[in-house]
């Protein structure tokens, strides 16, 4: 039997996917972690944000929790962290209209872009850097446009997960939407486990203090 925290998460998720309106909300912060990505296409570079995620859900014990919600036309899950609650985000839109997902569910959970977190590759770091930035411009990464679009907002934390560039600009495309090598693959789990850490340290000060954006 799970404990009385996430026994309490898991009621509350019951009621925010069938009702529009949010109530009560349970006590502490909240904070929704999106992993951008193409919904069918889990193995990709361009969806290792979905990838973090999983890992993330697995590391919180919600790993069998996931629910589609039409509302938002995304996977969602739910988790207690501490006092803070974490609304795990799958889209099941395209990358490009990833943040009419991301938006319309931070609308549902009564959240503002600065405690959305995005999750996404990043072709100018080589696989296995990370690095958590704080707000900014999309970089040309057509996923973090759409939110920044539909949010109307650049104040979204990112966790920008390096999935390394090719050498000839032609062999971008192919690269991104391409699955990791074999060599690429061994490097993946311990990759998915630092940034889980990176993200729930990150969120776990946040949540310890008032939001001012750090």
């Amino acid at each position: 039997m799970p404990p009385p925290g996430l026994r309490r998460a898991g009621l509350w998720l019951s009621r925010t996917m069938s009702q529009c309106v949010l109530e009560p909300r349970p006590p502490g912060k909240r904070w929704l972690v999106a992993g951008l990505g193409n919904p069918g296409l889990p193995g990709t570079r361009h969806s290792v944000g979905m990838a973090v995620l999983g890992q993330l859900a697995r590391r919180l014990g919600v790993a069998e929790s996931w629910a589609r919600d039409r509302r938002c036309a995304a996977d969602l899950a739910l988790a207690s962290l501490g006092d803070a609650q974490l609304v795990l985000l799958r889209p099941r839109r395209l990358m490009n209209a990833n943040g009419r997902s991301v938006a319309r569910a931070a609308e549902l959970f009564g959240l503002t872009a600065e405690e959305v977190y995005l999750v996404h590759d990043e072709l100018d770091k080589p696989l296995g850097k990370l690095a958590l930035k704080l707000g900014g411009s999309a970089r040309g990464h057509n996923g973090v446009r759409s939110c920044i679009t539909c949010l109307n907002s650049k104040a979204m934390p990112r966790l920008r997960v390096g999935i390394g560039r090719p050498t000839h600009p032609d062999a971008v495309q192919a690269h991104v939407l391409g699955c990791f090598s074999s060599a690429e693959q061994e490097l993946l789990p311990p990759l998915l486990e630092r940034a889980t850490d990176l993200l729930l340290d990150h969120i776990r000060e946040r949540s310890q203090g008032p939001l001012l954006g750090t």
